[in-house]
């Protein structure tokens, strides 16, 4: 018996900063005994509640379940001890798999060497009982193992999402600078958007804002468009009642009302790519999105939600200083009654917006260490 079997206790990884919304999040799909950590929550449930949390989460990266936990100090009794392990509860010699690492405070302390020698310990086991071995596939895999060494002490995981969860399957064309699904995700809930306003993007790339705003209020599941879980390998994976949830889930998808979410851009490829995103989801076809400067625009009584671009999009010769300052103008001029939440990669671009915020919320999107900034428009 394996110690999530024991202990029905998983552990969510998420972005720094997001630890309390995926909490929020876990507890009303019925996670219990939550406790937020570093770059993520552990909480306890039930395999079907499993199921519909790696399903619906909006926020979370990925949820692993411990296999064994053992203290650690050196590559030799990491090879042994995972080696006791019956991957064949797992995968087949058909299915791919790949091991990622996190190692800190240890004798171990090269994280690709700890993946090593799991993944050594997997093939070897494999080709001494059937004579050959799966492959190891490091983008794609089907099955997601994680080991981490903390202070000499390792837990090797199941990924039982199979992947990064940001990747939820719209986003086949994006633009320059795009921003993390989840990341996104976390920008509508900390506006407090509930579609009693229409939300507005006007420099919304390749939409993903917009389509996140389209996955909550319609209560999309975030895996809608995911075939592949990591949970759909774990030993005790009960197929019936994860087509169960998966049909309540989709079932329970509402409508979207017209002209409640819309989006601008200025870059004709850039909406030509949100529309072609955005039509992977139900009722995406309905989102407005028009070819437009942002300054030709009157965006009153809206909640306005974007990431401003840079770099090549806003083109060579204009500093971004100045399209800040712009920015700034236009929220001015042109969107009296509003609240606007703008996302600044580089935070310390927001003292040239020129307005005064209402907020500053730190917010990581990949490597960019950001800030949120709140706006209400009189």
């Amino acid at each position: 018996m394996y110690q999530y079997q024991k202990t029905n206790r998983y552990f969510a990884q998420t972005a720094a900063g997001l630890e309390e919304l995926f909490a929020k999040e876990a507890e009303k799909l019925g996670a219990e005994n939550i406790e937020k950590s570093f770059k993520g929550v552990f909480f306890t449930c039930s395999s079907e509640t499993l199921y519909k949390i790696n399903y619906y989460t909006r926020i979370a990266t990925r949820i692993v379940a411990p296999l064994i936990s053992f203290d650690c100090h050196s590559t030799r009794y990491l090879y042994n001890t995972v080696s006791k392990i019956d991957f064949s509860d797992f995968l087949g010699i058909d299915n791919t798999f790949a091991v990622f690492s996190n190692v800190a405070g240890s004798i171990i302390n090269h994280s690709q060497y700890a993946a090593l020698c799991v993944k050594d310990a997997i093939v070897d086991q494999f080709r001494i009982k059937y004579d050959k071995r799966p492959n190891v596939d490091p983008k794609t895999p089907d099955v997601w193992f994680h080991i981490l060494i903390n202070n000499n002490k390792a837990v090797l995981s199941l990924e039982t999402s199979g992947g990064s969860l940001h990747r939820r399957g719209y986003r086949k064309n994006a633009v320059e600078a795009p921003m993390m699904e989840n990341v996104a995700a976390a920008v509508i809930d900390l506006s407090g958007w509930n579609g009693e306003t229409p939300l507005v993007d006007p420099m919304c790339g390749s939409g993903t804002i917009l389509a996140e705003a389209l996955i909550k209020h319609c209560n999309i599941p975030a895996g809608y468009l995911r075939k592949n879980f990591g949970f759909m390998y774990m030993p005790d994976f009960n197929k019936n009642v994860w087509q169960d949830i998966k049909k309540s889930a989709d079932a329970g998808i509402k409508p979207l009302s017209k002209s409640l979410i819309s989006g601008y851009d200025i870059d004709e490829g850039a909406v030509k790519y949100a529309r072609q995103n955005l039509s992977a989801l139900p009722g995406g076809q309905k989102i407005e999105i028009q070819n437009s400067d942002f300054r030709d625009l009157k965006l009153q009584n809206k909640t306005i939600i974007t990431n401003p671009p840079y770099g090549k999009r806003i083109g060579k010769n204009l500093q971004m200083e100045d399209f800040v300052k712009q920015m700034g103008d236009f929220l001015k001029q042109n969107c009296k009654g509003s609240t606007a939440y703008i996302y600044f990669g580089k935070r310390e671009l927001i003292k040239s917006v020129g307005l005064r915020t209402s907020r500053k919320i730190p917010l990581k999107n990949a490597n960019l260490d950001g800030r949120l900034a709140v706006y209400k428009i009189f």
